[in-house]
């Protein structure tokens, strides 16, 4: 790693939406913290990947549904990797069910990883980029922050929240130099769309205008051009990845 490298972190990074990031980030140039919550394997497979192209990776492991954890995390990744300007927040869990069946640590599980751990990971993280003058935080937030839907009080309202977050962060510190923006992916191809019934895939398809199911590479390729120093005069933004689902 040299000295003018740029560093990013991708929480929740091992596998999924973030393993994608992180490579494609990787692929940029940056210098990938990868984070992962239980699958350290899968988080070093992801590091290793990166390395074998000739990469920079370090794997980080952090319980993000302690917020405390989170700060600390990002205060790890600039003992280890020198300074931090790429801060993608898509750790999330969930924990379905119904408003009136849902326990109320199912509630403050969802919240305290998906929104809670965003912000202490976000305050952290803006502590350093202010000394820079320069930084850039992502928060994968989702369709059904901007939508609804049943079964998901919890998540729909954790992921809303990080659109708030989003556009306060953007406006407290914009004069900084730091841009802070969304992405609302909707429905991504992942192991848990791959086990859907035929049938099942085609019913959410047809709610699609595209007719299809996104990428992790699609959301990526966001990710890595609001990174860039192309999306400089973008912030407080929330933009859609999802086939035209919410087009709002």
């Amino acid at each position: 790693m040299t000295e003018t490298q740029k560093v990013a972190l991708v929480t929740g990074s091992s596998r999924g939406l973030g393993r994608a990031m992180a490579l494609k980030l990787a692929q940029d140039g940056f210098a990938v913290a990868v984070h992962y919550g239980r699958g350290e394997a899968e988080a070093q497979q992801v590091a290793e990947e990166i390395r074998a192209a000739g990469g920079t990776a370090e794997v980080f492991g952090a319980d993000l549904s302690a917020p405390a954890k989170a700060g600390e995390l990002v205060e790890g990744v600039i003992a280890k990797l020198g300074r931090l300007d790429v801060l993608v927040n898509n750790a999330g869990i969930t924990r379905d069910g119904l408003a009136i069946r849902m326990k109320d640590e199912d509630w403050d599980a969802v919240l305290q990883t998906n929104l809670s751990s965003a912000f202490a990971a976000s305050r952290a993280a803006i502590k350093h980029m202010m000394k820079a003058r320069s930084g850039r935080i992502i928060n994968i937030s989702s369709v059904v922050a901007r939508a609804g839907n049943p079964g998901q009080a919890n998540y729909v309202a954790a992921k809303a929240g990080l659109i708030g977050l989003t556009k306060a962060l953007a406006k407290e510190y914009g004069a900084r130099g730091i841009t802070v923006n969304a992405i609302a992916p909707g429905f991504i191809e992942s192991d848990m769309t791959d086990k859907l019934p035929d049938d099942t895939k085609k019913q959410y398809q047809a709610n699609i205008p595209l007719g299809r199911f996104g990428t992790g590479e699609e959301v990526a390729a966001l990710v890595a051009f609001l990174a860039s120093d192309g999306a400089a005069y973008i912030t407080g933004q929330t933009i859609g990845v999802d086939g035209g689902m919410f087009a709002g």
